[in-house]
């Protein structure tokens, strides 16, 4: 079977107050509010839930999501997850835009680790209002190197479930 899946529509994610996400994406990071659903009943199941559903556009039609639930609690890291795995990661074209990121972000009192150089790619990471961890990216090598890394995923994957399942074995 052929996947047809074409691009990353969004990303959703649960916020506390959508006017101060809006502010944090739009304002801050740049992302235009894009679009908004408001309903009292969840679609997909019909069960009563006030919400706010907000949607960020990025250059290629994505678009970041978020679902202010009308109570403002929000969400909680997951219990058995280290903080710096869940995180939603933007790309931006360059070294130089990723650096001014980081000057506009500290402006803006926001904590900032990195850069952090990956070998591949080149990041900064900081949270959002949400706690939601947010990484801004660039890349560091061609397409082209991209790809022929891509050649050997497969491999590297199958040698990481091998070592994984000697250490839960042993």
């Amino acid at each position: 079977m052929s996947i047809a899946i074409q691009k990353l529509n969004h990303f959703a994610y649960r916020c506390k107050d959508a006017e101060e996400t809006r502010h944090f994406y739009e304002d801050i990071l740049g992302l235009p509010l894009y679009h908004i659903v408001r309903a009292e009943n969840v679609p997909s199941t019909g069960e009563y839930n006030p919400f706010c559903h907000l949607f960020f556009k990025m250059n290629d039609g994505s678009c970041v999501a978020f679902f202010d639930l009308g109570d403002g609690v929000a969400p909680e890291p997951s219990p058995n997850t280290p903080s710096w795995v869940n995180h939603l990661a933007l790309e931006v074209a360059t070294h130089e835009e990723l650096m001014d990121f980081k000057k506009r972000l500290e402006t803006h009192g926001i904590s900032v680790l990195g850069p952090t150089d990956h070998r591949t790619m080149e990041s900064i990471y900081f949270f959002d209002p949400n706690g939601l961890r947010v990484e801004l990216a660039c890349w560091k090598v061609s397409m082209e190197q991209m790809e022929d890394e891509s050649k050997v995923a497969r491999a590297q994957l199958d040698e990481w479930t091998a070592q994984k399942r000697a250490r839960l074995d042993a």
